[in-house]
């Protein structure tokens, strides 16, 4: 069929020769000329078609639809007419000529420069959208407002890189040759019975020229639009929902006991680790299983699961899908939402300071706490979070470099490697151990974030994929971790939680295993060793459940045998108790479209609850 259509636009392409260029009016010529049409248009479309369009078959056509072949059409049909411009130019039959110097226009002149700035934002909107798109998956609009205004600082110089090198370099290049061609002076004559004729002149090229730049800032516009769901800014700032104020339990106000002695808490956020790693066999997508040793932790486990079977996770909420709001959804049972107008995460005192938080509720029982990073505290302004919201230690690279604990002018990765980070935890966790207080110690790896991960020399790659080898090798060395944490006396008292703290952003890896886009991936979670009270739940309760990040904040504390009145903080439902979490009360898709829109609670008392003197209001929230 792909040849056919081919075929097709060789007799188009030959046939606007015999009208236009051949000039012996011979059957020879014909046919010497449609021979060419047929193998020039025939071989290169097909070869547009294997490695542009990434068609893997063009004689096996079962699996094809009605739209691939509209879309090798337009590609066979722009081939020959792009050809037959060629060849008329090498035949003389299409020249280019000097124009005259126009005369001075301030009409022309405008709209040249209307045209390039229109077609350099088409460009950046393009561009930047398929970096986008390719470097965070598909990410929305109010996530993109919380990143573009929160603190970079710490972000890993490849991923500055890679901005650099794809869509500002692209839509830079793009610009430049439109921009000569605009403001270029030509004509193109066309050659028929020895007599020249203008087909193309100064006013034809500036309207189609300012045509080709409506039709790229609309087009590029419209892209990122609808792949980046820019609606939810819409969302955000204007529509308003009462989602949260109905269900919103204030942690501080809410009754939570805890047992008289209370147990260690080690929290452990796995870079973008997600379910999809497993073997299909197990719930995965992969024919080997990349995390084996996860897996076997989770036989003496609770792992909560969307599906009947053992390793499900949880549905991707709003303001859920990346590390810094998984971590605000995880502590304060809420979605991290676009900020205000005159409130920003990246400020001190300023991140969600009407939030009460698992940092604060364990501080009130006497934790002693410490949360710890390979990469800096300062991306995202994740320093102001922990430091307002609880009295925790905070161990991250700077700290690393301050305290000597690395040479000065140490650098790996986003910071240092997840070896030098489990070595770290042991010593701190033994000196919490040692202060003869509970403790709660929090953590992310980094080895398997973006881009490609990151695999420290001499270690094992088994696969092709380079993030495939981080996963593996990340699965190895944070359960060696957890095995050393077993084995200490104070092991006995601790529960471990593990969760990816949000799906992975690597397109490449899952372009390169060919994933299907019908396939839900979710995040791994693991709780390992909970308080008695909840370590026998029923597979009722664990499986089928459909659940969202902020809801592990109150699964946390009765994971370690904290009773909650209401079983619910913030939005976020004890999973433990079976009772209806907001995903499974008002269906998952209505609620995430709920929480986009505005929430005066959210807005007045969690992103303004800030006094003058810096305290947090006092509300009278009512336990949900």
């Amino acid at each position: 069929m792909f040849i056919t259509i081919a075929l097709v636009c060789s007799v188009i392409a030959t046939i606007l020769d015999y009208f236009l260029f051949i000039k012996e009016k011979t059957v020879k010529e014909y046919v010497r000329v449609f021979f060419r049409n047929v193998f020039s248009v025939t071989f290169i479309s097909l070869a547009v078609q294997r490695y542009v369009m990434h068609y893997d078959h063009f004689l096996v056509t079962a699996g094809y639809k009605t739209k691939n072949y509209v879309h090798f059409f337009i590609v066979s049909f722009a081939v020959a007419i792009l050809l037959e411009v060629f060849y008329a130019f090498v035949n003389s039959r299409l020249s280019f000529t000097q124009s005259e110097p126009p005369k001075r226009n301030k009409t022309a002149t405008a709209i040249r420069i209307i045209s390039v700035v229109l077609f350099f934002l088409g460009c950046a909107a393009y561009f930047g959208t398929v970096w986008g798109l390719g470097a965070f998956g598909e990410v929305t609009g109010d996530q993109l407002i919380i990143n573009l205004t929160s603190p970079t600082e710490g972000t890993e110089a490849s991923v500055y890189t890679d901005g650099f090198e794809g869509p500002v370099f692209s839509t830079l290049l793009a610009t430049v040759i439109f921009a000569v061609i605009i403001f270029s002076k030509f004509n193109i004559e066309l050659i028929i019975k020895d007599k020249a004729h203008v087909i193309f002149n100064d006013l034809a090229k500036r309207i189609i020229c300012f045509v080709l730049a409506m039709a790229c800032i609309i087009s590029g516009v419209a892209y990122g639009v609808d792949k980046f769901s820019l609606d939810t800014v819409y969302n955000a700032y204007v529509a308003k929902s009462d989602i949260i104020d109905k269900n919103y339990a204030d942690p501080e106000t809410t009754k939570v006991e805890f047992p008289q002695k209370k147990r260690n808490l080690i929290h452990i956020y796995l870079e973008s680790v997600e379910v999809s790693f497993l073997s299909k066999e197990l719930g995965g997508y992969m024919k080997k299983n990349l995390m084996p040793n996860l897996t076997r932790l989770a036989d003496n486990g609770i792992v909560f699961s969307d599906t009947d079977e053992k390793f499900g996770g949880p549905q991707a909420g709003t303001g859920t899908q990346w590390s810094i709001a998984s971590m605000v959804n995880q502590t304060s049972g809420l979605p991290m939402k676009a900020p205000g107008m005159a409130n920003v995460y990246g400020n001190e005192g300023n991140f969600l300071p009407g939030a009460y938080t698992l940092g604060e509720l364990l501080e009130r029982e006497g934790y002693e706490q410490t949360v710890m990073f390979g990469a800096s505290a300062r991306f995202g302004g994740l320093e102001f979070y922990f430091k307002t919201h609880g009295n925790w230690k905070i161990m991250d690279y700077d700290y690393a470099i301050a305290n000597k604990m690395l040479p000065k002018d140490y650098k790996v990765w986003w910071g240092f490697e997840d070896d030098k980070l489990y070595e770290f935890a042991k010593e701190e966790i033994t000196r919490m151990y040692k202060t003869g207080k509970p403790f709660n110690f929090t953590m992310e790896n980094a080895d398997t974030h973006r881009p490609g991960g990151y695999v420290t020399p001499g270690k094992k790659k088994p696969f092709k994929s380079p993030y495939a080898n981080a996963v593996w090798n990340s699965d190895r060395d944070v359960c060696e971790f957890i095995k050393w944490v077993m084995k200490q006396p104070f092991y006995e008292n601790t529960t471990i939680v593990l969760i990816g703290d949000h799906n992975s952003m690597e397109t490449d890896f899952f372009e390169y295993y060919k994933f299907d886009d019908k396939y839900q991936r979710k995040q791994f979670n693991l709780i390992l060793n909970p308080d008695p009270s909840v370590a026998n739940v029923d597979e009722k309760v664990t499986r089928n459940r459909m659940w969202s990040n902020w809801d592990m904040f109150p699964t946390i504390v009765s994971s370690i045998g904290g009773r909650i009145d209401g079983e619910r903080l913030g939005i976020g439902t004890n999973l433990f108790s079976g009772k209806k979490t907001i995903f499974e009360e008002y269906g998952v898709d209505k609620a995430n479209k709920e929480l986009e829109k505005g929430s005066k609670l959210y807005n007045e008392e969690i992103l303004g609850g800030m006094t003058l003197k810096g305290a947090r209001k006092k509300t009278n929230f009512v336990s949900g």
